[in-house]
């Protein structure tokens, strides 16, 4: 048997094998095969730091309202609809892996709507106490919860921007093609509603 008709020996033809194999996973990289799993994590990281910021403010709520009741204490009435609105945001979680149900999604929204609403109000009761407005703890706390009005506001876009891209990717080409053959398992993701005009921009929260 001449020496060109023997086959290649087994280590030879592994190494070979190997090497077409890596030669095909940085083409298939390049073809953007990753690029849904990716852009599904940064969704779900996205929505991480929503739900953080949410939790932020939630954590302000107890303090906020002790403080207010300590110099008005007969806004027991507006006290109340905050303790209630933060107890029904508290109460609804969603997980990285449920963003694909719009009830949930749509549940969520309103919740923390209505706590916004409720701190609102609540603020705007401190304008008829002025020891409240000039008290140090209130004027602390009145700067952290502006701040976590910001950081929400600032989370909830990009989340919104990272469902869009995700969601682009899986509708077009290339990536409709990776779904199909790859990813058929993840569907498209919800996203925040506009309930209101600028609903992307932290509110105003006057004191």
């Amino acid at each position: 048997m001449s020496m060109q008709s023997m086959p290649m020996p087994f280590t030879a033809r592994s190494v070979w094998h190997v090497m077409l194999w890596l030669c095909l996973a940085v083409s298939l990289t390049g073809c953007g095969i990753n690029d849904i799993p990716t852009l599904d994590e940064k969704v779900k990281s996205a929505w991480a730091q929503v739900e953080n910021q949410y939790q932020r403010r939630a954590d302000l709520v107890p303090n906020l309202v002790e403080t207010v009741k300590g110099f008005a204490n007969q806004e027991q009435e507006t006290l109340t609809a905050v303790i209630e609105a933060r107890s029904k945001a508290t109460s609804i979680n969603i997980d990285a892996d449920s963003l694909d149900d719009p009830e949930k999604l749509k549940q969520f929204q309103q919740a923390q709507s209505q706590l916004t609403g409720a701190l609102s109000r609540l603020m705007a009761v401190s304008e008829r106490y002025p020891e409240l407005k000039s008290n140090q703890n209130f004027l602390a706390l009145q700067s952290q919860l502006e701040g976590t009005e910001n950081r929400i506001a600032v989370a909830r876009r990009d989340f919104i921007q990272a469902v869009e891209q995700y969601n682009t990717e899986i509708r077009t080409f290339p990536g409709r093609l990776w779904h199909a053959l790859l990813y058929s398992d993840m569907s498209v993701r919800e996203n925040f509603d506009a309930t209101a005009e600028n609903a992307d921009q932290a509110p105003e929260v006057e004191f």
